[in-house]
């Protein structure tokens, strides 16, 4: 196999902003076949690429090679399943399932069948975190005692989509909460308890709009926030260790550049507004100094760029099922411990 033969499942926001322009630009795919009703829109942004009505349209069909699924999660478990026996990669979009019961299920098929099973957890790939995560590698703070990341909106007025209607998968901590997890637990790895608050703020709120979740690791705390009302947001990312702390305000630029129509397509890609630069305060002895670090390049194209290496030359994917598992279950977690008002110890449940 020289090219990755593929088929999207669903070409709504997800489809049609996160996952066709970055395949567009890569040698290694070649988008086959989108399942929408959107079939127009696919004809303009992707020529020559057919449109089809439903799922068998792709799993039967021997000249796909991956199948990726970008629908509402309500629908990822059983889509996905249907993709493996066939014998197809498959990449879900996060979150991963609505259940760990389901992420178990998929994982279970995917070693049986012997394909790629991997989540798109593409806020990996922002700017920001990047650069923290190099910042941490680097030893910069010292031992990390918290980490604060926040992912406040103002949208104050509920809107007509599936996210924000009653069903499996919606709401803030499904949908926000999945991003910042995955970030944690892709630093710090599982925590032993979650605390956490999960609410609705919004008048009319049919879903959770709010949540405030705490995973703990011994000494270290981590912080995960979220709120749909907030017309002025705070510090994007705070971390605090015992040699230094980072102050991050902004947000990385990928998906407004990709909502207007722009593609990866050159070395300014991902770069950050220097005026949003992260604050680096580090103590040394009495004295402390400050500086400004330049925001690494984000890049969403690096998890479709490993993704293919992974399936053409074998070896690990950017992002594993039993990666995108344990977000899920950090999630459950966090539902219980939001309903139970207590904290969820890891090793009891």
């Amino acid at each position: 196999m020289d090219k990755i033969r593929t088929g999207l499942l669903g070409y709504g926001l997800s489809g049609s902003v996160f996952h066709a322009p970055l395949l567009s630009v890569l040698t290694e795919f070649e988008i086959k076949k989108v399942m929408t009703s959107r079939k127009e829109q696919v004809h303009q942004d992707i020529p020559g690429t057919k449109t089809v009505s439903s799922i068998d349209e792709i799993t039967n069909d021997p000249d796909i090679d991956l199948a990726i699924v970008t629908t509402p999660s309500g629908l990822h478990f059983e889509m996905a399943k249907q993709c493996l026996l066939a014998g197809k990669h498959v990449v879900l979009e996060k979150p991963m399932t609505t259940s760990a019961e389901e992420a178990k299920t998929l994982i279970d098929i995917a070693k049986e069948q012997n394909v790629v099973l991997s989540v798109f957890q593409n806020r990996r790939w922002d700017n920001d975190f990047l650069t923290i995560k190099q910042l941490i590698k680097e030893e910069q703070f010292g031992e990390v005692n918290t980490f604060h990341a926040s992912f406040d909106r103002y949208r104050p007025n509920v809107r007509q989509r599936w996210k924000e209607q009653k069903g499996a998968g919606s709401g803030s901590l499904y949908d926000l909460g999945s991003h910042l997890i995955d970030q944690a637990l892709h630093l710090f790895g599982k925590p032993n308890a979650v605390t956490a608050q999960v609410i609705s703020q919004r008048n009319n709120a049919e879903t959770d709009d709010y949540f405030h979740v705490v995973l703990s690791y011994d000494k270290l705390q981590v912080l995960l926030h979220s709120g749909s009302i907030v017309p002025a947001n705070g510090p994007r990312y705070q971390v605090h260790g015992s040699k230094g702390s980072f102050i991050k305000y902004g947000i990385d630029g990928q998906e407004e550049a990709l909502r207007a129509g722009q593609k990866p397509t050159d070395a300014s890609w991902g770069a950050d507004t220097p005026e949003y630069y992260g604050e680096l305060t580090l103590v040394e002895g009495e004295n402390i100094r400050k500086e400004t670090v330049k925001t690494l390049n984000g890049s969403y194209l690096t998890y479709y760029k490993e993704l293919a290496a992974c399936i053409l030359k074998g070896g690990k994917p950017p992002v594993t099922a039993e990666e995108g598992l344990d977000v899920i279950s950090i999630i459950e977690s966090a539902w219980k411990s939001s309903e139970l008002k207590k904290t969820v110890f890891i090793n009891d449940l």
